[in-house]
């Protein structure tokens, strides 16, 4: 690839700007920071199942030229994860994968799992990958914006006046909790009966950690953090809530408040728009954050980011593999783009090639292009590579 007058990418310990979508601010985590600016980063591209490799093919294509535009050179390297995986080499996360996704600048997840590996027992199920590859990225906080595109706002299911202007970021707890947490199993009760068990376990330097982090972004938004928890009944989220009151002293600057989770869940459609920055466990940001997504009218509009104290991030939309459409060219490629420019914005500093991605997505809907699960009357129906080609040439229109 041809060299472009490099336009030096900023360190990672500086705030990055969330541009697209209505009210954008100034979110903050802490990750790893860069020596020097480069101008040459490897990414590793995990295509995964179902819609995956669709999503995937067309984000890669828009990273690299809005890379280049801004003299920034992305080299990719695919691997295998998940139920590909499974069927090539009888494992969800090869050894293999793992380590060239250390190794590389950046992770670029599709999706993961399908019907035909539902039986498969639990370590040898799709997702047991996606499990391992957090824990041996370590990354611990996930961050997923929920903005409703004002393009979109009538294919919200909420009514005009409640979705319109919903910008909210949740802050999920990626590593611990009931998804990690031991003993877990299978046993036998007093009656004979066969049970399954599993144990919701945090410690205080994981909940401090993800309450760092939540603050840092409130802080760079609206300044103010919800902490969703369950503490009336439960013991993880009474040191929870604890923890994070405590660590709340440390930001003056940013209003706590504290919700439980089942009343969360009813105010995301009652309300949206009374929530800035969200922070939860990793179960609980589990469920809220896709319902969250729903408000926007389309999962298929939803990215995130997954990073740590060192090392790569991983960067995914939030759909799942979508096996019943799965190549018929019917997927909704955005969310993935949009997880490219998180990744060129929080994973390479590359804030510029970043703000390229979600203006070119901006310019797509203006346009009037759309994917069946966003469409509406007056709108161009595409599929996913139409749609992947026009955010190609609204982002080749860009000076």
């Amino acid at each position: 690839m041809a060299q472009l007058q490099a336009t030096p990418p900023q360190t990672l310990c500086q705030s990055r700007r969330r541009s697209f979508g209505p009210a954008a601010r100034r979110p903050m985590v802490t990750v790893r920071c860069s020596a020097s600016a480069r101008s040459s980063y490897s990414i590793t591209l995990l295509p995964g199942d179902g819609i995956g490799p669709e999503v995937v093919d067309v984000a890669k294509n828009v990273l690299y030229v809005a890379g280049a535009k801004e003299g920034v050179e992305l080299r990719f390297q695919e691997m295998l994860m998940g139920g590909a995986a499974l069927d090539a080499v009888g494992v969800p996360l090869p050894d293999e994968t793992l380590a060239a996704a250390r190794s590389s600048d950046g992770i670029l997840l599709g999706a993961i799992g399908g019907y035909k590996w539902d039986n498969n027992e639990k370590h040898l199920k799709p997702e047991t990958g996606l499990l391992d590859i957090r824990a041996g990225l370590g990354v611990f906080a996930n961050l997923r914006p929920v903005t409703v595109f004002p393009q979109l706002v009538d294919a919200s299911p909420l009514k005009k006046e409640i979705a319109e202007g919903v910008d909210i970021m949740v802050v999920r707890e990626l590593t611990g909790g009931i998804y990690f947490g031991r003993p877990r199993g299978f046993g036998t009760n007093d009656n004979g009966e066969e049970t399954g068990f599993n144990t919701e376990i945090y410690s205080v330097s994981e909940i401090d950690r993800i309450a760092r982090v939540a603050f840092e972004v409130a802080r760079k938004r609206g300044g103010k953090l919800c902490s969703v928890d369950k503490a009336n009944v439960l013991e993880a989220s009474m040191l929870w809530r604890k923890r994070v009151t405590a660590i709340a002293s440390e930001f003056p600057d940013v209003e706590l408040s504290h919700m439980y989770v089942d009343n969360a869940a009813m105010q995301l459609v009652r309300n949206p728009k009374q929530f800035d920055t969200i922070v939860t466990n990793n179960i609980f940001g589990d469920i809220l954050s896709d319902e969250a997504s729903m408000i926007t009218g389309s999962i298929g509009m939803l990215s995130s980011a997954s990073v740590g104290e060192a090392g790569p991030g991983l960067f995914e939309p939030i759909h799942g593999s979508a096996p019943d459409i799965a190549g018929q060219d019917k997927a909704n490629p955005i969310a993935t783009i949009l997880s490219g420019a998180m990744l060129l914005k929080y994973g390479l500093g590359a804030e510029n090639a970043a703000k390229r991605i979600e203006t070119a997505v901006e310019q797509t809907l203006d346009n009037g292009f759309r994917t069946g699960d966003i469409y509406s009357h007056g709108t161009t129906l595409v599929g996913c590579k139409r749609m992947g080609m026009e955010v190609l040439k609204a982002l080749e229109s860009q000076k």
